[in-house]
């Protein structure tokens, strides 16, 4: 019962944040010098036809107004439509974020297969050469900039192994010799299930540069966390304890020292799960991802700010989301968590 009080509490709070968040997005998109209409007519657009838009949009009406109704048609399901595409922005939304899903999907995965051994290693073997350069890596990994450290491993790997391609989700000529029967939208998902094996191997070959892109800075964090917690849980009595009486290394690490430890980097995971949500805007640019992150960018050129408020709204409800889930996990591990 108390669990559920905390998830409606939570989903409470989350739908307040969502509204702040969508009066000053939408405030700052009004506020911005453009006229929406002129751009959605185009250059050669007559003043008649620019006030006849005005009106349908509803773009002659008061500021407070204007957002009553948009947050009414948010509400009803209509995101509005996009001034660069003329489609509607849940459809530009839905269309794009099975590509930047799957990419932080992998990504993250990645991230946390190679970041928690790294961290348990390194507090294991303290001191040792492992940790030394456990540490180093994961302090270089926070901070380069994913596009700089994509443009390198596009040209270690392109330019100078040839052994991975340089852009894109997969290879232009694969419509032609093994085309992709899309169910999901997730590439890997949809090859894998349909057992279109050239396309799968095309798909994973694509997605392996931008993948380690994106997992570059979260492997450094949660290294460095797991290995921070790691160290205070196994300086702890009860793993003296458990040493002492002759319990098993593997035992003691894994099913005592990382389950209390795991807790602070279940947090860090999921915010930087949530961070590299936005963060695959950068990679995707590099690599020409067709994601949410070029389309973001041809919004914010465009002035298109229907879909910038849709973009918004969808990745902040993807943060809260992804926050109220790591708590749950996070007492779920941890009993001593209290949910009250």
């Amino acid at each position: 019962m108390r669990k559920l009080e905390f998830i409606i509490r939570r989903i409470a709070l989350s739908l307040l944040v969502l509204l702040g968040l969508s009066v000053v997005t939408f405030t700052l998109a009004r506020v911005v010098p453009s006229n929406p209409a002129s751009l959605y007519l185009g250059p050669r657009a007559r003043p008649e036809e620019i006030a006849r838009v005005e009106e349908q949009m509803g773009l002659n009406r008061p500021l407070p107004v204007q957002y009553f109704y948009y947050l009414r048609d948010v509400l009803r399901g209509d995101w509005g439509n996009s001034i660069a595409t003329k489609r509607p922005v849940l459809q530009e939304i839905g269309d794009r974020a099975p590509a930047s899903l799957e990419l932080l999907f992998v990504g993250m995965s990645l991230a946390v297969l190679i970041g928690v051994p790294l961290g348990v290693f390194s507090a294991r073997w303290q001191g040792k050469p492992f940790d030394v350069v456990t540490r180093t890596t994961s302090i270089i990994g926070v901070s380069l900039p994913s596009f700089w450290l994509g443009l390198l491993f596009q040209i270690f790997f392109f330019r100078m192994l040839g052994v991975l391609p340089l852009t894109n989700r997969v290879d232009s000529n694969l419509r032609f010799t093994s085309p992709i029967n899309e169910i999901t939208g997730f590439y890997l998902f949809d090859t894998l299930v349909t057992g279109n094996w050239i396309a799968f191997q095309d798909v994973a070959r694509h997605i392996i540069l931008p993948a380690l892109t994106l997992a570059a800075y979260p492997i450094g964090l949660i290294a460095r966390m797991t290995r921070a917690t790691m160290l205070e849980v196994l300086s702890q009595n009860y793993i003296r304890t458990a040493r002492a009486y002759g319990i098993r290394q593997r035992i003691v690490i894994y099913a005592y020292a990382l389950k209390n430890a795991i807790g602070p980097t279940l947090t860090v995971i999921g915010l930087t799960l949530a961070y590299s949500l936005t963060g695959t805007f950068f990679v995707e640019i590099v690599f020409n991802w067709p994601g949410l992150g070029l389309f973001t960018v041809h919004s914010l050129l465009n002035v298109d700010y229907p879909a910038i408020m849709g973009i918004t709204l969808f990745g902040a409800s993807a943060y809260v989301t992804i926050n109220l889930v790591v708590e749950l996990i996070q007492a779920w591990i941890d009993p001593r968590i209290s949910l009250g």
